[in-house]
């Protein structure tokens, strides 16, 4: 049996998009333990038998003492923990845990779930990011890209060469977010679910909400997620006037996703593969989203939604009045197609195998290096 090491920067992206591979672990008697900074999913977590090292990981800041910090914690944890393999997530996890793999001959494979605004924006950020993925991943078992595009960016430069591998992002528990009834249309619902910030799209969508929402009473604009301080007036002078319905921070998205008509995403923020889409078409619920990486592998145009263009409000109101013309039958026959398509694609059972492989690869390749 297996050690197990996973190191993220949030509870969430544990439990919420890789609880599947961590069950499949316990089941077949590894020993798994999760680094990562507290939240309310870490008790779930240690309920199926998942030790907690508690890391704090400042998932934004810049500062390059705070990151040193984060390496020596690594560093620290890996040579007190003993892990036959680490798998990492997101962006800080990936480097300075690879570092910290590298320098102690542990077998890691990582998962590139977004380049990140850094990388998107080039200039000098990009160019330190892309030295530092170098240093990290020089000895890497494997890097697991959510879209090819991610994947392009590393193979141009010649980062973890032939070491690449493509996964359908994190994929979807097609049981736990199972096919539900189109709903009546008594109003039409629509939902923006992410972090209200603006490279999410939420500019867009709220302005879309206000114009769409006087043009047709008879629709409704659900906003579910954190909210940036930049948008808490905004959102409250919306839901003062009866444009949207803000839910704040909702732990079980099935139970929004449900009871709406369609799933707005106009994100141009640069994320792996975006997940709220996997989950709207696995319930069966159409989707209008961004033509970019990360959302265009989701959506077959006029298929099962409507591609809109990033950072256009114009463009997502045409797509949502181009909605609101269609008759009901085709609605909620664009749901069933887009429950079929991540059926076919986007199968979360996809990603554990991919992971279970490579920890047969550490197995077959001996014991770990002595320098833990």
């Amino acid at each position: 049996m297996k050690k197990i090491l996973f190191l993220v920067n949030h509870d969430v992206v544990i439990y919420n998009f890789r609880y599947e591979l961590v069950e499949a672990l316990r089941k077949e008697g590894h020993e798994v333990v999760i680094s990562s900074p507290y939240g309310e999913r870490i008790k779930d977590l240690q309920e199926l038998g998942c030790k907690y090292v508690e890391t704090r990981v400042s998932r934004h800041g810049t500062n390059p003492i705070k990151d040193f910090g984060l390496f020596l914690k690594y560093i620290k944890l890996l040579r007190r923990e003993k892990p036959d393999i680490v798998f990492s997530y997101t962006i800080k996890p990936n480097i300075y845990g690879g570092m910290a793999c590298e320098i102690l001959g542990v077998p890691y494979v990582t998962n590139i779930t977004g380049l990140g605004s850094a990388v998107e924006n080039g200039g000098m950020m990009q160019k330190i990011t892309v030295l530092l993925y170098k240093m990290a991943f020089m000895r890497v078992q494997k890097v697991f890209f959510q879209n090819l595009e991610n994947m392009q960016f590393f193979i141009d430069n010649k980062i973890a060469v032939k070491k690449h591998g493509i996964l359908p992002g994190s994929g979807v528990n097609l049981k736990k977010f199972a096919y539900e009834e189109y709903p009546t249309e008594e109003k039409t619902e629509f939902a923006f679910i992410s972090r209200i910030m603006k490279e999410k799209g939420a500019d867009q969508y709220l302005e879309a909400a206000e114009k769409i929402h006087t043009k047709y009473p008879n629709t409704m604009f659900h906003v579910c997620g954190f909210c940036e301080e930049a948008y808490e007036e905004r959102l409250a002078d919306l839901q003062k006037r009866g444009v949207i319905i803000y839910h704040g921070m909702v732990r079980d998205v099935r139970t929004v996703i449900k009871d709406m008509h369609c799933i707005i995403h106009p994100t141009y923020y640069p994320e792996g593969l975006s997940n709220v889409l996997l989950e709207a078409s696995a319930c069966g619920r159409p989707i209008i989203t961004t033509n970019r990486s990360g959302c265009r592998e989701v959506i077959d145009d006029g298929v099962n939604g409507f591609i809109t263009e990033q950072k256009s409000t114009e463009d997502l109101i045409e797509k949502i009045e181009k909605f609101l013309e269609l008759d009901y039958e085709t609605k909620k026959n664009m749901g069933k197609a887009g429950r079929k398509k991540v059926e076919k694609e986007f199968d979360r059972n996809i990603v554990v195998k991919e992971y279970m492989h490579e920890l047969v690869r550490v197995h077959r390749g001996g014991k770990r290096n002595e320098r833990v």
